[in-house]
């Protein structure tokens, strides 16, 4: 795992100076503290930031072939790159390390844009082509590994493993862009086809850009996506007999390292699963560890030691304070743009205690989008069968109606607010789901924002990415494009920034094996009764693993890694929330009504309301604009 940045000049090859590259690759010091490297030519420069796992002594980047012709600076694993240099040995390349970085270079020598469909891995990189005077940036299917770039005012494209890159060179100009802080208020995180500062794009997930000199700057290129529309057939037995051999082959490929190694475990299905086939496949000790809360409601120690027992992990676990805020300003840094899902918090703390003992961790991200997992799946699914049942405008005419009548009532058991999912029923599935997955309600940042903020959106929205995903998806149902959206948007843009920026801040490597592309090609074959049955999400990944885990760990409720928002915006953080209608950061930029801030943070303190989630958000953003802009 590594930080690159670099330099290239589309229009004419100008000189390139090296400190530029290194002032912007040391920005990303924290992605890679075991070395540094430059290269230049004229009209590009490459920059690196190393976290030594594979080759320690021979896996030096940039990297160039013995000719100097091909040069790449890249971050991440490439699991399968045994299998790919025997293939390209055949084929004579000649290899003059064990690094999977070298397989890059012959990798592209030997077939282009099309090595990509060869490389099992989470990825992203830099490759320049002296020849061709061209430079080709590519990140992996999912997006685990990240990459941003932009164009300088001296015609130059700089890009990075994260924006902090970008920052650190001189020409860049810094300007908000406030359709992204509608994506923000929106979904709690800026998606990957949106940046907080105007000018910056991020290369998304499965797709490559490739800028050719004496060209225009191109649009990137799909070269991977994932398809619903297929169904697996056979016996359920053959099924999950097939799951658990592709899990087994993905833990197995991601236990490549040549530093200590460990998982991380919460005690839940996914990462109890990932343990399991670790401590199969280990002829030592597993390392696990667990963050624990000091609130019996949000800790999961009791089941994390439970498989810990089960598997003689050698385990550590520490608890900490639920009221653990005091990491907000360590989070924005880490982040560059705003971000609010608080499961952060804990997941950076899990981060740095796999940190005292391990190099590299492996995570269970990554099932519940492709198994169909989160609560809201089978929600919606139920949602889109009573859809299928009446017609659409007698469905929209009741149910908008009763949504509309019935007493909005945040602060009641869930079983009697009803009112969000009236009005979901009266609309379309691919216009509810994205509400669903969102965090404010389009309504009520419809009353934060100013007039002025509001003809700035010129009728711009979050969700419409989410309608526009679920129309197009290779899909057969509802349930599949809401999964299509979620591997879209939320997977690259929530769960996947959240753990590469806290594993990276405290120089770990994260590692998701339940995110392997044939496993999860493979879970979207499977037929939408074999994800939701008798209301368990997951249902055949938990079925297969019956035999690996007790079901007091496989059919308990989903928990989550969370933390306490709520409570704290009516406790140690009331004052905070209510500092936000008078904030000189938010109040310059034009975008918020103070009055609407306030009567937010007065309702939410009072509990007539439940705004927890929002009064975060407008926190953290106050707190990355800060940042940012000063």
């Amino acid at each position: 795992m590594c930080g690159i940045a670099g330099l290239y000049y589309p229009a004419i090859a100008k000189p390139v100076d090296p400190a530029r590259i290194v002032q912007m690759r040391d920005a990303l010091a924290h992605r890679g503290p075991d070395g540094a490297g430059v290269w230049t030519a004229p009209g590009v420069g490459l920059g690196h930031r190393r976290l030594s796992i594979i080759d320690l002594e021979g896996g030096v980047q940039p990297m160039a072939t013995p000719d100097q012709s091909v040069v790449v600076t890249y971050n991440g694993e490439i699991y399968n790159f045994r299998e790919v240099r025997a293939e390209l040995e055949l084929k004579g390349a000649r290899f003059h390390t064990e690094s999977d970085t070298e397989v890059l270079l012959h990798g592209w020598r030997a077939w282009g844009p099309a090595m990509l469909e060869k490389l099992n891995g989470m990825f992203a990189f830099a490759l320049y082509d002296a020849e061709k005077q061209c430079l080709f940036l590519a990140r992996d299917r999912f997006g685990v590994k990240p990459l941003v770039y932009t164009k300088l005012a001296d015609g130059g494209v700089a890009f990075a493993s994260e924006i902090k890159g970008l920052l650190a060179h001189p020409l860049f100009r810094r300007r908000p862009d406030f359709r992204a802080v509608e994506d923000y208020m929106g979904l709690g995180y800026v998606p990957d086809d949106a940046s907080l500062l105007v000018g910056v794009k991020k290369l998304p997930a499965g797709h490559y850009l490739l800028l050719q000199r004496g060209k225009r700057m191109p649009q990137p290129v799909r070269w991977w996506d994932v398809d619903f529309s297929n169904r697996a057939t056979g016996k359920i037995r053959d099924l999950e007999a097939e799951l658990i051999d592709r899990m087994r082959a993905a833990v197995r490929a991601r236990m490549i390292a040549d530093v200590p190694l460990g998982a991380f475990l919460s005690g839940g299905v996914d990462s109890s699963a990932v343990v399991a086939l670790m401590a199969e496949a280990s002829k030592t000790a597993v390392k696990t560890c667990t963050i624990g809360f000091d609130e019996a409601d949000h800790d999961e120690t009791n089941h994390a030691a439970l498989i810990a027992e089960r598997f003689a992990t050698a385990h550590s676990a520490r608890r900490v304070s639920a009221d653990d805020f005091a990491l907000i300003d360590t989070l924005v840094t880490a982040f560059d743009e705003p971000f609010a899902d608080a499961s952060a918090l804990p997941t950076y703390r899990v981060c740095e205690l796999a940190r005292e003992t391990v190099t590299v961790a492996l995570s269970g991200d990554g099932a519940d989008e492709a198994f169909a997992g989160y609560r809201r799946y089978k929600f919606f699914a139920a949602e889109e069968r009573m859809r299928g049942l009446l017609p659409e405008k007698f469905r929209a005419n009741l149910f908008g109606t009763l949504g509309r009548l019935y007493p909005k009532a945040d602060w009641a058991p869930r079983a009697f607010r009803a009112k969000t999912t009236l009005l979901a029923l009266a609309e379309n599935g691919e216009f509810a789901y994205p509400k669903a997955v969102g965090v404010t309600a389009p309504e009520l940042r419809d009353r934060l924002y100013t007039g002025a903020a509001r003809h700035t959106l010129a009728g711009h929205t979050a969700e419409q990415r989410y309608v526009d995903a679920m129309r197009r998806a290779p899909a057969r149902d509802g349930l599949d494009r809401a999964q299509y959206a979620d591997i879209q948007h939320w997977l690259p843009g929530d769960i996947l920034t959240k753990v590469d920026r806290t594993s990276m801040a405290v120089s770990l490597e994260a590692r998701e094996p339940l995110l392997d592309y044939k496993l999860v090609e493979f879970a979207a074959t499977l037929p939408p009764a074999l994800r939701i049955k008798a209301g368990q999400g997951k249902w055949l990944m938990k079925k297969a693993l019956e035999p690996y885990l007790p079901k007091e760990i496989l059919y308990r409720p989903k928990m989550g890694f969370v933390t306490p928002i709520s409570a704290w915006f009516r406790g140690a953080l009331a004052d905070e929330a209510a500092a936000l209608a008078r904030s000189r950061v938010l109040a310059g930029t034009g975008w918020f009504e103070p009055a609407a801030i306030e009567k937010l943070a007065a309702e939410h303190k009072a509990g007539r309301a439940e705004h927890g989630r929002t009064l975060w958000q407008l926190m953290m953003l106050e707190r990355s604009l800060e940042k940012l802009f000063g």
